[in-house]
C-alpha cells in the first residue's frame, strides 16, 4: 500500500516537470507566430464572421429609441470619411434646411444613410444590405420632407410678409404724394377763390367808377355845349355874313 502511494506520487510528479518543461515552448511558438488582424483576431475570438465583415448596426436604427452612443459613433465615423473622400454620393434628398443621403463606401461594400439639417448629419445608419439602405433613405428622405414642412411655411409666411410690406409701403408713399397733392390742390383753390372775389371786388368798384366818370363825361359835354351857346349867342350866323 505504502509502495503504490510513493509510485503515484512519483509519476504526478514527472508529469508536472514535463508540463512545466512544455510550457515555455509553448509560449515561445506563439510569440513566433505572425500577428492577426485586428479585426479577424476579435472575429475568431467571439466566433464572429472574418475579415471585412462589420458588425450589425441597423438592426433597430430607425427607431427613436437608438442608443446616443452608437448614433454618435457612427455620425462622427461618417464624417471623417466624408472629410477624406473615402466615400462616393448616391442619392440625396433636399427639403428646406433638411435633406438625407445615401453614401456607399466600395472598399468594404457599406452604405450609409444620413439624414441631416443645414448639412449637418443627425443621425446616420450603417449597413452592408442595400435594400436595407434604400429603405432607411426612403425613410429618412420622408422625415426630411415632413420637417420641412413648418420650415417651408414660415419661409412662405415670411415672403408673403416682405410682399405685403412692400405693397403697403408703395400705398403709404402713393398716399402721401396724393395727399400732398390734395393740400397743393386745395391751397391753390383757396388762393383762386380769393382772387376771384378780389377780382370781382375790383370790378364792382371799376363798374361804379365807370358809370361815375360816364355821367362825368355826359354833365361835362353838357357844360361844353351850353357854353359854346353862351359864346355864340349875338353873332351873326356864318350864312348871313356871306349875304
Amino acid at each position: 500500500m505504502t509502495s503504490t502511494i510513493h509510485f503515484r506520487h512519483a509519476t504526478l510528479a514527472a508529469v508536472l516537470a514535463v508540463c512545466g518543461a512544455l510550457a515555455p515552448a509553448a509560449h515561445a511558438l506563439e510569440l513566433l507566430a505572425p500577428p492577426l488582424p485586428a479585426h479577424g483576431a476579435a472575429a475568431s475570438k467571439a466566433g464572429s464572421p472574418g475579415p471585412g465583415a462589420f458588425p450589425s448596426t441597423d438592426a433597430d436604427d430607425t427607431s427613436d429609441d437608438v442608443s446616443a452612443s452608437q448614433a454618435q459613433g457612427n455620425v462622427a465615423e461618417l464624417r471623417q470619411m466624408v472629410q477624406t473622400g473615402q466615400l462616393t454620393e448616391l442619392r440625396t434628398t433636399y427639403n428646406a434646411s433638411y435633406g438625407a443621403t445615401l453614401f456607399f463606401y466600395p472598399q468594404e461594400m457599406v452604405y450609409y444613410v444620413a439624414l441631416f439639417q443645414e448639412k449637418r448629419f443627425w443621425r446616420v445608419v450603417k449597413t452592408q444590405d442595400d435594400t436595407r439602405a434604400d429603405t432607411v433613405y426612403a425613410q429618412f428622405a420622408r422625415k426630411s420632407y415632413d420637417l420641412a414642412a413648418n420650415e417651408i411655411r414660415r419661409t412662405q409666411l415670411q415672403a408673403q410678409k416682405a410682399l405685403l410690406e412692400r405693397v403697403i409701403a408703395v400705398s403709404d408713399d402713393r398716399a402721401k404724394r396724393l395727399s400732398a397733392d390734395l393740400s397743393i390742390a386745395r391751397a391753390q383753390d383757396s388762393e383762386v377763390s380769393q382772387r376771384q372775389q378780389l377780382l370781382q371786388a375790383e370790378s364792382v368798384a371799376l363798374q361804379g367808377d365807370k358809370l361815375s366818370a360816364e355821367r362825368k363825361l355826359r354833365a361835362l359835354q353838357q357844360q361844353v355845349e351850353q357854353l359854346q351857346h353862351q359864346t355864340e349867342a349875338g353873332l351873326p350866323s356864318l350864312g348871313t355874313s356871306e349875304r
